[in-house]
C-alpha cells in the first residue's frame, strides 16, 4: 500500500502543541488546583517581558464648581465674594490710599455749624472746625482722599482732606441733605431732601449731570445692589421707599411702606445682597425688603426709633441704632435674627455714625445730649461720652478699610 502523507505542517505544530502541554501537565508544574499558582504567560516570557496586573479604573474627575461671576455696573471694580458684598471691609484691610491718615471721628453738629474732629485712640476732641449751615452728614468720596461736609442749608459741600485734617473751598450744592456715590465712581447722587430730587453730579468736580424729580418726600438714604446695577431710597417725610436705575438715572420703582406713619432712615443691604434693610423710626424696627423683586417688606422690631444701620467686621452682625429708646441692637445675619440689645447708660439718643477700623468700637452721635458715643462692640459696654456741638449727626470714622466709598456716613465695598 501506498505509503501515508506526511501531515500538513499545520497539523503537525498543533500534535506537537499538544503533546508538550500533556507532558507538563504530568510533571505537575502548574497545577491548576493551586489558586495562589497562577499560570504564566510563557509567550511574554519568551520575549522577556511581564504581564502588568488589570489597571485600576480611574476615578472619576472631580471638576471645581463654577465661579459664580456678577455682572456689575460697567466701570464698576469686580465683587470680590459674590457671598458677601462686604469682604474688603475686614478689620484693618486699609487702602494704601488712606494707610497713612490719622484715625480721626469727624462729627458734623447740625445747630452750631461746626465740624468736631475727635482722636479715635484717645477720646479727646482735637479741634473743632467752622463749615456752613446745618452740616448734616460726613461722607468719604468714592476715592478715599476726600471727606465732603453736606451743608444742607447751606447750600454747599464742605471738602476737607484727611490726611492733615484741614477744610477746602466749598463747593455750590444746592440742599445736599445726604450724599452717594455710584459703585463705578462716575456720579455723586445728592439726597436733595427738601427740593424732593436726586441731583446727579460728576463724582469728582461735583458739576450738574442730572436732576431725577422724586414724587415722595424727604429723599435721605441709600444703599446699592450686589451689582451696583440699582440703589434703594428711604423718602423720610412721605414712608415711601425708591428703586432706581443706576446707569440711567431713574426712579424705577416707589413703594408706600405698609405702617400708619412710617418715617424711614438708614439703608443697608445683606452681605449675600438678597435683601435690604430699611431702619423705621415710627415703625419701631427695620423693614426686610427683596430689592430684585422690590415686593412688600416685612418689618422686624428693633426698638423705639430704629435709626443707623452699621455692619460688623466680620459681615456677621449688624448694630443698630433705636434713637428713642438709647440702646442698640444686635441682628445676626447667619442666624436672620436679632440676638442683643445694649441699653447706654443713663439712656441717650444714639443716633448716626460707624464702626473703627479695627471693628472693636461703634462710634454713634449723641443726637439730642451734644455727646458722641464709643461702645466696645464684643461686649456693648460704653468706652466714652464725649461733648461735642449742638445736634450731632452724621459722624464719619476715618479712614475705613474697603476698596472705595458708596458715600454716607462709610459705606464701602
Amino acid at each position: 500500500m501506498p505509503p501515508t502523507p506526511p501531515a500538513p505542517p499545520t497539523t503537525k505544530r498543533v500534535l506537537i502543541a499538544l503533546a508538550a502541554l500533556a507532558a507538563l501537565a504530568a510533571c505537575g508544574t502548574e497545577p491548576a488546583s493551586d489558586p495562589q499558582h497562577k499560570p504564566k504567560d510563557h509567550a511574554n516570557e519568551a520575549h522577556g517581558s511581564k504581564v502588568a496586573p488589570p489597571a485600576t479604573p480611574a476615578p472619576p474627575r472631580k471638576h471645581p464648581p463654577k465661579k459664580q461671576t456678577i455682572r456689575g455696573l460697567p466701570g464698576m471694580p469686580p465683587v470680590l465674594d459674590p457671598k458677601d458684598v462686604y469682604a474688603a471691609d475686614r478689620p484693618n484691610r486699609l487702602s494704601p490710599v488712606v494707610k497713612d491718615f490719622p484715625s480721626r471721628v469727624y462729627v458734623p453738629n447740625t445747630e452750631s455749624n461746626t465740624i468736631t474732629v475727635i482722636d479715635s485712640k484717645t477720646y479727646k476732641v482735637i479741634e473743632t472746625i467752622p463749615v456752613g449751615a446745618q452740616p448734616q452728614h460726613v461722607v468719604p468720596s468714592w476715592d478715599m482722599k476726600t471727606l465732603w461736609v453736606n451743608n444742607n442749608k447751606g447750600n454747599t459741600l464742605t471738602p476737607i482732606d484727611p490726611k492733615t485734617g484741614k477744610p477746602g473751598k466749598s463747593v455750590d450744592v444746592h440742599d445736599p441733605y445726604n450724599l452717594y456715590f455710584t459703585p463705578n465712581g462716575k456720579h455723586a447722587v445728592v439726597m436733595a431732601s427738601l427740593d424732593r430730587e436726586l441731583v446727579f453730579r460728576d463724582a469728582r468736580t461735583m458739576k450738574h449731570v442730572k436732576t431725577e424729580p422724586v414724587s415722595c418726600y424727604g429723599v435721605n438714604h441709600a444703599d446699592f445692589s450686589l451689582d451696583g446695577r440699582y440703589f434703594v431710597v428711604s423718602c423720610e417725610f412721605s414712608g415711601d421707599i425708591l428703586k432706581v436705575d443706576t446707569e440711567n438715572m431713574k426712579v424705577v420703582g416707589q413703594m408706600r411702606l405698609p405702617f400708619g406713619e412710617s418715617m424711614p432712615q438708614d439703608v443697608k443691604i445683606s452681605p449675600d445682597g438678597k435683601r435690604f434693610y430699611i431702619a423705621d423710626m415710627m415703625a419701631g424696627g427695620m423693614w426686610v425688603l427683596d430689592g430684585d423683586k422690590f415686593t412688600k417688606p416685612t418689618l422686624l422690631p428693633t426698638g423705639a426709633g430704629c435709626h443707623g444701620l452699621y455692619v460688623s467686621r466680620d459681615s456677621r452682625e449688624m448694630y443698630i441704632s433705636n434713637r428713642g429708646e438709647g440702646s442698640i441692637s444686635i441682628f445676626d445675619f447667619t442666624r436672620n435674627r436679632l440676638t442683643k440689645k445694649w441699653h447706654l447708660p443713663g439712656g441717650g439718643s444714639p443716633d448716626m455714625g460707624g464702626v473703627s477700623a479695627d471693628g472693636k468700637v461703634l462710634w454713634l452721635s449723641g443726637r439730642y445730649g451734644n455727646e458722641v458715643y464709643a461702645i466696645d462692640t464684643r461686649t456693648g459696654a460704653q468706652l466714652a461720652r464725649i461733648p461735642v456741638g449742638g445736634g450731632p449727626h452724621g459722624l464719619a470714622v476715618y479712614p475705613q478699610p474697603g476698596r472705595y466709598s458708596l458715600g454716607h456716613t462709610g459705606i464701602f465695598r
